[in-house]
Order: structure tokens, then C-alpha cells, then sequence
């Protein structure tokens, strides 16, 4: 189970650091607008991802 935890978080990392060097300009612009999202839209917003993460986490397991 560590094993898959682990390799998750890998891909995880490596994706996010693949947009990085794809599209750096894009994400400062994704980063700024987060900066102006209220509290309230930014916790919708991470319980919207939590969610749909233990979703696709759910269906692969199966």
C-alpha cells in the first residue's frame, strides 16, 4: 500500500513540474488568480479536487 501511496505522490509531482516547464507564464497567471480567490471559493475549489482525487483514486483501485 506504501508503495502505491508513494508512487502516486510521484506522479503527482511530475505532472505538476511537467506544466511547470511547459507553461511557466500560464501558471504564474493560475497562481495569481488563486491569490485573488476568497477564502470561501479557494476551500470549494479544494474540496471540489479532494474529491474528484479519491474518485479516480477509487475507480483505479477497483
Amino acid at each position: 500500500m506504501w508503495t502505491v501511496l508513494i508512487a502516486g505522490l510521484g506522479v503527482a509531482i511530475a505532472l505538476e513540474g511537467a506544466v511547470y516547464a511547459l507553461a511557466p507564464g500560464a501558471m504564474k497567471d493560475v497562481i495569481a488568480r488563486i491569490g485573488a480567490m476568497s477564502p470561501d471559493q479557494l476551500r470549494l475549489a479544494g474540496l471540489t479536487a479532494l474529491c474528484l482525487g479519491v474518485a479516480i483514486v477509487a475507480l483505479a483501485v477497483r
